[in-house]
């Protein structure tokens, strides 16, 4: 009797293994919509270092320590970067131009639109300008930034505190808002 209670047991276990196998599906779409109820990424990158190219040219590369890849939504499908990001942007030579740094991003593929917050540090290396703000907006389609919070931005003779500032993504061509600090101004 004990024999035959083992043997009905190891084939209780081999006839759920044997199903389970069976009805495991290798619908992608079905176990997207899962990770989406479940509030879960598509895919996960950990110390990623992303180069862009365009034409065979390196145009930027981004650097983070973990990306979550949320391009399942249907919706808004986005890229979060919880632990931080440095982007590099290249301009027409190989020595960075322009480099962008915080401490959370989460970019939207649809709308090209990026949020930056914690610390964040946009240094143009040609015109030596530097600004510093707690977030800020970028759109990556028209390569403009935008902040509605308290910034400081130093260039090499000027420097300016306010709230409120838009620019180029190479920090030019700048409007500040409410603004105060210490410039240089040329007189004619």
């Amino acid at each position: 009797m004990k024999l035959f209670s083992q043997f009905f047991s190891k084939s209780i276990v081999v006839f759920f293994f044997t199903t389970m196998l069976f009805s495991c599906t290798s619908d992608t779409q079905k176990v997207r919509d899962f990770l989406v109820d479940k509030n879960l990424p598509v895919g996960i990158a950990r110390d990623a270092n992303h180069v862009y190219k365009d034409s065979g040219k390196i145009t930027s590369r981004l650097i983070t320590p973990l990306m979550l890849d949320f391009s399942n939504r249907s919706e808004h499908p986005y890229s979060e970067f919880p632990n931080g990001i440095k982007i590099v942007n290249f301009r027409k030579s190989d020595i960075d131009s322009v480099t962008i740094t915080g401490q959370y991003a989460i970019s939207y593929s649809k709308t090209s639109i990026s949020e930056i917050k914690g610390h964040v540090i946009v240094i143009n290396h040609t015109d030596k300008s530097r600004l510093e703000t707690e977030q800020l907006f970028w759109d990556e389609k028209t390569k403009y930034f935008i902040s509605e919070k308290a910034f400081t931005l130093m260039k090499e003779k000027d420097t300016i505190f306010g709230i409120g500032f838009e620019s180029k993504d190479d920090l030019t061509q700048h409007l500040s808002k409410k603004t105060t600090g210490k410039l240089e101004t040329i007189e004619n």
